[in-house]
C-alpha cells in the first residue's frame, strides 16, 4: 500500500510529484514557471488561479511524458506520421478543456 495525503494539495497538484515524474531535461523549465507563478501569487493573491493552472498544465505534461509509448509517439510526430487526439492519450484532457472553456465563458 502506498501512502496518500490526507487532504489534496491546496492548489490541486503537488509540485514535488510533478517534478518527480518529469524528465530531468524539463526540471528547470517547470521550476522557473512554478516559481514565477508563486511569486506573482504571493504579491497579488488574485493570481492564485494562474498558479493552479500552471500546476495543472505541468501535471498533465508530467503524466504524458511518463506514459508508456510517449517517446515513440513523439518520434512519429517528428517524422510526420499522423497522431491521435489529445483526449485519447492525456488523462483528464477533455475535462480540463471543458472546465477551461466554462471559466472563459463566464
Amino acid at each position: 500500500m502506498s501512502a496518500q495525503p490526507v487532504e489534496p494539495h491546496p492548489i490541486g497538484h503537488d509540485p514535488d510529484e510533478i517534478l518527480s515524474r518529469l524528465p530531468e531535461r524539463l526540471h528547470g523549465v517547470f521550476l522557473a514557471e512554478y516559481r514565477a507563478a508563486m511569486v506573482a501569487a504571493a504579491h497579488e493573491t488574485w493570481r492564485w488561479r494562474h498558479l493552479a493552472e500552471v500546476l495543472t498544465l505541468w501535471h498533465l505534461r508530467a503524466v504524458t511524458y511518463a506514459a508508456p509509448g510517449y517517446e515513440a509517439a513523439r518520434a512519429d510526430v517528428a517524422a510526420g506520421n499522423a497522431g491521435v487526439p489529445a483526449e485519447s492519450v492525456i488523462p483528464g484532457w477533455a475535462e480540463y478543456m471543458a472546465d477551461r472553456a466554462s471559466r472563459q465563458a463566464s
